[in-house]
């Protein structure tokens, strides 16, 4: 597949990465019944630990955490910056017979025309390695200034991004076993700079899509979430909170506002 022509903002290259054919893949990239059983309930357990009940999902793709969230019992709004994927979970919601959700397409820097109550959730989650769609620094203030905005007191936000340590300092490696697990799509990185790391999924008949991504490290992600306000920063590897520093693949960041 021929890469996207790029825009200007290198925030903005998911919505031509994105296109109706990566899309309508999704699912099967991920594969929600493996990533269900990898999860092990992981997010509804942390949830539940903090009193949530409410929920913004701000980054919900094809609608796999705002529907499984919601199937739990949490009261769930997905929202996304791409109408495609907003499209898509209205689809799957509806295919599961949960068509009462709602879903809304908000981009990062707008959440707050999108949801102008502010402190009226007390989680707002942003997972699937979403974050890292934001490539410039005052970006991300402004996207965790809103999220701060948006959670009441005691409230929680969670963020979950690829382990970018290992990945700049070691290499790419994957266990294959927590995220991407559909069996029929090889994901690997095609190039890896401090600036951007170029992710393909080459499907098995051929077809394959790019997404490009800025690398996060763990330490700065959890210094911006403190410059945000939030008091208590917590992380965990692979869904588990004791973990050395390069093993996992994934890492999950757990603020609580004051």
């Amino acid at each position: 597949m021929t890469r996207p022509e790029r825009p200007e903002s290198r925030s903005q290259i998911f919505q031509q990465e994105y296109t109706e054919e990566f899309v309508d893949r999704w699912d099967e990239l991920i594969d929600w019944d493996s990533r269900r059983a990898s999860e092990g309930g992981f997010f509804q357990r942390l949830l539940a630990d903090y009193g949530v009940h409410s929920v913004l999902d701000i980054a919900c793709g094809t609608g796999f955490h705002t529907i499984t969230l919601s199937q739990s019992g949490f009261d769930v709004i997905g929202s996304d910056g791409s109408a495609r994927m907003v499209a898509k979970s209205r689809e799957n919601a509806q295919r599961l017979g949960l068509e009462a959700i709602p879903f809304v397409e908000a981009e990062w820097s707008k959440l707050d025309r999108a949801f102008p109550e502010g402190g009226q959730f007390d989680a707002v989650i942003c997972l699937g390695n979403a974050f890292t769609h934001l490539f410039e620094e005052h970006e991300r203030t402004h996207l965790l200034a809103q999220v701060y905005s948006l959670l009441r007191s005691g409230g929680i936000a969670v963020i979950d991004q690829r382990n970018y340590d290992t990945m700049l300092d070691r290499g790419f490696s994957s266990k294959h076993a927590f995220y991407y697990l559909g069996e029929t799509v090889n994901v690997r990185p095609t190039s890896i700079t401090q600036d951007a790391v170029e992710i393909s999924y080459e499907y098995n008949d051929g077809e394959t899509h790019y997404l490009t991504l800025f690398p996060l490290r763990q330490e700065y992600l959890t210094g911006l979430l403190r410059q945000a306000g939030f008091d208590e920063v917590v992380r965990f590897g692979d869904f588990e909170g004791n973990y050395e520093h390069y093993a996992p693949d994934f890492i999950v960041q757990v603020a609580r506002k004051p």
